[in-house]
């Protein structure tokens, strides 16, 4: 077979927008929709190259599946093509999550609407759930890696750690076994990279020009002045209270923590959002995260509704609807000019870390932790689902959060079955999961039971 002909900018334009329109399910789903987009139906990349590609990524902060499209982007047409990649797979959810967002901060009290989301509330339990196990079979292929999960959900659930320091923790945790006993790291039958294509436009032995190379530099350079810029200036001079300000820096920190993708990160956010600057409810969180499922594009845009309902319930002197756009685009701004800083800096020496060890054995203990992380964010959830009250018990530097038993929720506790039916048994879609949730929390709103 001949390699296919050059794709012109236009061309890959139309399918990077297609990939972000159809980029449901989460980021496997999404990473499916561009193999087989990129690599089975055109040929544009080989199967190695790609899935070099997809292992960098995942060595980052942030959306795998963006800052994959965002490098391929780049592969195929310079940092022109990352930009328009990663922002096309992005700007679909954005504007739906902005629309989704505002009929929650309107509407959300009407019966009909409050049915649907309290439905999406208990189906989001089994999604979070579904996630933790799809991430333990892939990650934790040793009995060192499945103490390094449960110490992580240890260190959040009953020491309430900082989220930062027990994902560096593990890091480290998993560097210095590899360098002790790397055989416990080491996944069984782990192979090299699939050998190069000859029948792709751009095989994965392909080298990058310096050119290429200075030029992403260049655009990592200014994609980091553009992340910075509104967060020096917001607290230069609005100050740290300001809401707008401590967004800015809430959410620049979390876009260089955010390892393991949404669901993880999501721990970190409650704790800030919720616990600390009381912006949400913790239903509120379940909430977005639930639309967030629905939508096209990263999870990672339930960032997007946490700033928007930030701003709308706390305006000040704006109208609410203007100040929750203003919270739902700075926190978008701030989350993913990172990603595109990240991918740019790192991507003309990515052939470097092809077998870096050291950096492989980190990788594991973070992606274990990740488990741990996912375990206690299902346990939050679980519980502010299934009741009304919780009280925190503390014994020294123990903390732990008891519901009380007779406070169930019995129609949310069965909403919740059911999912978890749908999810483990019957492995419906999530799309499919979420309707029916929906509308079991709508016909439960209309007969006052919700």
């Amino acid at each position: 077979m001949t390699p296919p002909a050059p794709v012109s900018f236009r061309e890959a334009m139309r399918v990077w927008a297609y990939i972000g329109i159809n980029s449901l399910g989460g980021p496997a789903g999404q990473i499916a929709v561009m193999h087989r987009e990129v690599v089975d139906r055109r040929r544009w990349i080989s199967d190695g190259r790609f899935v070099h590609a997809l292992n960098y990524c995942l060595l980052l902060p942030g959306p795998e599946a963006q800052q994959l499209a965002t490098y391929l982007g780049w592969l195929m047409h310079g940092v022109r093509g990352g930009v328009a990649a990663g922002a096309l797979f992005i700007l679909p959810g954005f504007i739906v999550m902005l629309a989704l967002s505002a009929v929650y901060a309107v509407f959300g009290s009407v019966t009909w609407v409050s049915g649907l989301l309290f439905g999406l509330q208990a189906a989001v339990v089994a999604l979070v759930l579904q996630a933790m196990v799809r991430i333990a079979r892939r990650t934790l292929h040793g009995a060192a890696l499945i103490f390094i999960a449960l110490a992580a959900f240890l260190s959040l659930s009953v020491f309430s750690l900082p989220f930062p320091l027990v994902i560096t923790g593990a890091a480290i945790a998993g560097w210095q076994i590899g360098r002790i006993r790397p055989a416990w790291l080491e996944k069984a039958g782990e192979g090299p990279m699939l050998d190069s294509e000859a029948d792709v436009l751009l095989a994965d032995d392909m080298a990058v020009s310096p050119a290429a190379a200075r030029s992403a530099r260049v655009a990592a350079t200014a994609a980091l002045i553009l992340w910075l810029i509104p967060v020096v200036l917001l607290v230069a001079v609005l100050g740290t209270s300001n809401l707008y300000s401590q967004q800015a820096l809430l959410f620049s920190k979390t876009a260089v923590i955010t390892f393991g993708g949404a669901y993880a990160v999501l721990t970190y956010i409650a704790q800030q959002a919720v616990q600390n600057y009381h912006w949400l409810s913790m239903g509120d969180m379940a909430t977005g995260l639930g639309l967030a499922e629905t939508t096209p594009g990263p999870l990672l845009l339930v960032l997007e509704f946490v700033g928007f309902v930030a701003a709308y319930e706390h305006p000040g002197s704006l109208p609410p609807l203007v100040a929750g756009l203003c919270g739902a685009t700075l926190t978008v701004w701030v989350t993913f000019l990172p990603c595109f800083f990240f991918i740019f800096i790192g991507a003309p020496y990515v052939e470097r870390l092809r077998n870096n060890r050291a950096l492989r054995h980190a990788l594991a203990g973070l992606g274990a932790s990740v488990v741990g992380v996912i375990a206690n964010l299902a346990v939050t959830f679980a519980v502010a689902t299934a009741f009304a009250d919780v009280h925190v018990h503390s014994w020294g530097p123990v903390s732990v959060e008891l519901p009380v038993l007779t406070s169930v929720k019995y129609t949310s506790l069965a909403i919740s079955v059911v999912a978890l039916v749908l999810v483990f048994r019957l492995r419906q879609t999530t799309l499919r999961i979420l309707a029916v949730c929906a509308a079991l929390g709508l016909v439960a709103a209309l007969l006052g039971w919700a």
